[in-house]
């Protein structure tokens, strides 16, 4: 029995001895390609509305009754076009007395004038005294102080009878009416509707301290003008857009950042022909950001994320992962900005990330980085049409 047992025991030692190692995994399989090259520009993104670029509470300058209103509330209205008609029948007595006034003073400033000279005539001769002459010259100079005078009453008569015809300031869409037929108006009190300008209209928005002073530095460096002396362009989404359908250019740049907020004050002008964009009107907008300069662009997909770093994995030439730390920007065509790390010749894994180990052998097969047009919008969604409360079935 025991040599039985000891003939078990050196068989399974022998069989022990002599097993083979596992066999290694094979190599992962992985997709490569070239980075993208483009040429690119960054934009940064801010939120504003839209504000009329003229805005005018518009009050009656002269006292009096409305008797006639010229508009329909909301419509769009021309430069000069009436709104109002302050009764003008007590204006047009005051011009009249005004007129009157000049009529009298320009009859005595002949006379005094006819008086004047008669009495050099008679003074030459030493037929009147030499004070009688100073007081008709005198005479002749208040007469022609009294038509100046009368003058100018003519002339404010003229201002205030044009003033019972209230006109649009300038161009743009009437609000309703705030007074009605009647009603007496009071000068530089009563407030008779709002006018606001439409095209062209303002964006306004408030950028971070942290853009302005990276703006200032692209300035410094000769990448991207100021916008204080350069027109940068902006572009500006609706709310209910998905695209950045409105252009314009940057316009006004506050002088100082708010301590409070550390933002800054700005705005762009837009041009709005069909007047569809309206004062109030929420938007997202992107403004310039840099220079054009040459990128090159990767699939998201392709980015592995080590703690701070962000990592890409390149296929060497003997085949093998090799990670690189790289700096990313913005998204362009659906694709990444990689701004440093890359060269345009390395080979980036796009697919087969999961199994990857540094300085593990790969399987390379090559592939292509395709952008995608139809994914260069709006980081947000836009908000969605709202249903109707009610219908009706005819």
């Amino acid at each position: 029995m025991r040599a039985v047992v000891a003939i078990l025991s050196f068989t399974l030692l022998a069989s022990c001895g002599g097993a083979q190692p596992p066999a290694a995994p094979p190599p992962a399989e992985v997709t490569f390609a070239t980075p993208l090259q483009r040429e690119v520009t960054d934009w940064d993104d801010y939120t504003g509305r839209f504000v009329a670029a003229q805005d005018a509470e518009i009050t009656a300058r002269v006292n009096g009754v409305i008797t006639q209103i010229h508009f329909r509330d909301g419509q769009d209205v021309r430069q000069g076009q009436p709104l109002f008609t302050i009764d003008p029948r007590p204006y047009r007595a005051a011009l009249a007395q005004a007129e009157a006034q000049i009529a009298r003073a320009q009859a005595a400033l002949t006379n005094a004038r006819q008086v004047t000279e008669r009495s050099r005539q008679l003074a030459s001769a030493q037929a009147v005294s030499a004070e009688e002459l100073e007081n008709n010259v005198a005479a002749e100079r208040a007469a022609t102080a009294d038509l100046a005078a009368g003058r100018a009453a003519a002339s404010a008569a003229q201002l205030n009878l044009g003033f019972t015809t209230v006109r649009a300031p300038f161009s743009g869409r009437v609000s309703d009416r705030r007074v009605s037929l009647g009603d007496a108006v009071a000068q530089g009190t009563t407030v008779l509707t709002r006018v606001v300008s439409l095209n062209p209209i303002r964006f306004e928005f408030e950028g971070a301290e942290s853009f302005y002073l990276k703006n200032l530095r692209q300035d410094e460096r000769g990448e991207r003008g100021s916008s204080r002396t350069t027109a940068n362009p902006v572009q500006i989404q609706l709310a209910d857009e998905t695209e950045y359908r409105w252009n314009g250019r940057m316009e006004f740049l506050d002088n100082a950042v708010d301590p409070n907020s550390g933002t800054i004050r700005a705005h762009a002008v837009v041009s709005n022909p069909t007047r569809f964009l309206t004062p109030g009107m929420f938007g997202r907008a992107r403004l310039l950001g840099s220079g054009t300069y040459r990128a090159m662009l990767v699939p998201d997909e392709a980015i592995v994320t080590d703690q701070t770093r962000r990592l890409v994995y390149v296929v060497s030439k003997d085949n093998k992962a090799t990670p690189r730390v790289v700096e990313v920007g913005a998204k362009a065509e659906g694709l990444r900005i990689i701004r440093d790390g890359l060269a345009p010749t390395d080979r980036v894994i796009i697919t087969g990330l999961g199994r990857l180990q540094p300085g593990a052998p790969v399987n390379p097969k090559k592939g292509v980085i395709k952008p995608d047009t139809s994914k260069q919008a709006a980081p947000t969604r836009p908000i969605e049409e709202p249903a109707s409360g009610q219908a009706t079935v005819r």
